[in-house]
């Protein structure tokens, strides 16, 4: 008879009712998702997912099933705050020469 770890079932044993709300691309990343949702009262959990080949590893943010649709819409509003937050940085470093502008024509 193999033996099971006691790890495993503890690991699982605690992300029973979890589901995946997210994949981060790294743990600084998970990390934010965690925070942005814990700020809102929204319990998180990390699942780093170390079992695939090398270049493959998931990092998943995980909450309640009960909290997946609102969690869902923190994450997604974030995520459009900090794409307009890039865009309008973007668009203030542009090729604008600010001394044109000013300049009177006379």
């Amino acid at each position: 008879m193999a033996k099971r770890s006691k790890k495993g079932h503890k690991a699982q044993a605690r992300l029973e009712g979890f589901v995946v709300v997210a994949f981060a691309e790294d743990m600084e990343q998970a990390s934010e998702y965690k925070s942005l949702l814990e700020a809102n009262d929204i319990h998180a959990v990390i699942n780093e997912n170390n079992e695939h080949p090398i270049g493959s590893n998931e990092i998943a943010v995980m909450v309640a099933e009960e909290f997946l649709d609102e969690a869902h819409v923190i994450i997604e509003s974030q995520q459009a705050y900090d794409d307009f937050y890039d865009f309008a940085v973007e668009d203030d470093e542009s090729d604008f020469d600010d001394d044109d502008f000013f300049e009177d024509e006379y």
